[in-house]
């Protein structure tokens, strides 16, 4: 095991010893209240879904009568990573694709690598697995090592980039922590947030046990529509398949994930991934100035947001939402503490009037 990586073992509760609170995420810095605070605390990419992508939405109205029939996505999805059909799965978002995982797997010893997205551990736990924690290191600009994960885990889950650190691993990194017997979830959630996707494993058929999930609902603004998809091997892809509903995927959700992976739709999602990029490294150049107040960035970032440390973050955050911007707690995730926060990437505009509240709040 690698020097300063712990290792934990996580209790069938939601809130554990430390109070992480696993069903905490960052739409609850909004709800009751906060819908008139400019939002950098949920990581749904602004100014979405595009127009277009609504009209489409809207057209599929008109089939509401007969049940979802997921052929035509199912297979626009495969094409668009190059895998057979049968390697597909779509789902209601990747949170679902976690519940069915816990739910359809058999497997002894899963192990999440943390700190990331907590609705996979809150999955297994539900699903009545004990489930056990690899903690990457700050002094490690939270990368991964692939020697702390334990040779008898059977179930390694993994983001890429992950949230809440936005730290892109290597995909030969990810790669290596398969092995025979093992299932290899990687959640890309984020992935088509990053320009070109270098790391990602989707479409890789040569890796043993590989599960990668994948949302359409950050970079389009379809959190509220439900729509995400797995690929797997045949033989997993049906034993999930299995464990879903009838017409799991509602009619809309799945004429917004064949539009989403159409070729110009990808192109699109290119594109903003660039603007994205563009904006995070202006949020980093004015998060500079706040150095000597302590504030710490983890770098380098690729994801659409940011996880900065700042000393009384509890209390500069409460600071935010009086002047009017909601940021994301970050001591719900297993491995930080209080004194961290996430921040999604916005426009300039939004980030100019965001650090003129935070110098405000800071020296408050």
């Amino acid at each position: 095991m690698a020097t300063g990586t712990a290792i934990t073992t996580a209790r069938t509760r939601m809130r554990t010893d430390n109070g992480h609170d696993l069903r905490h995420h960052g739409d609850a810095e909004i709800r009751d209240g906060g819908g008139s605070l400019v939002d950098l605390a949920v990581n749904v990419r602004a100014d979405t879904p595009p127009g277009w992508l609504r009209e489409h939405i809207a057209g599929s109205l008109d089939g509401l009568a007969a049940y979802p029939d997921g052929r035509a996505a199912r297979a626009a999805v495969a094409a668009r990573h190059g895998v057979p059909v049968e390697r597909v799965l779509l789902t209601a978002g990747a949170a679902e694709a976690f519940v069915l995982l816990a739910r359809a797997l058999k497997v002894r010893r899963p192990v999440v690598v943390h700190p990331q997205f907590t609705e996979p551990e809150a999955a297994l736990r539900d699903a009545g697995h004990t489930v056990g924690r690899v903690l990457l290191r700050e002094a490690d600009g939270f990368r991964l090592d692939p020697a702390a994960v334990p040779e008898d885990a059977d179930l390694v889950v993994i983001g890429n980039p992950t949230n809440p650190t936005s730290v892109l691993h290597p995909a030969d990194a990810v790669a290596s922590l398969a092995r025979p017997g093992r299932v290899l979830v990687v959640d890309e959630a984020f992935m088509d947030a990053v320009p070109g996707e270098p790391e990602s494993l989707a479409g890789r058929v040569d890796v043993p046990g590989l599960v990668v999930l994948r949302s359409l609902t950050k970079t389009w603004g379809l959190a509220g529509l439900r729509i995400g998809y797995v690929l797997a091997a045949p033989e997993t892809v049906a034993d999930l398949a299995r464990a879903q509903p009838l017409w799991p995927v509602s009619a809309p959700a799945l004429a917004a994930a064949e539009a989403c992976v159409r070729p110009r739709a990808v192109a699109e999602a290119a594109h903003a991934a660039h603007r994205v990029a563009a904006d995070r490294a202006y949020l980093l150049a004015g998060l500079a100035r706040f150095a000597a107040d302590g504030l710490r960035v983890v770098e380098p970032a690729r994801g659409p947001f940011l996880l900065i440390r700042l000393p009384r973050a509890a209390a500069v955050r409460a600071r935010l939402r009086d002047l009017g911007y909601a940021v994301r707690r970050g001591d719900t995730f297993p491995g930080l503490n209080e004194e961290w926060l996430r921040l999604a990437v916005r426009d300039r505009p939004t980030v100019d009037g965001f650090l003129t509240a935070l110098e405000r709040a800071l020296r408050r």
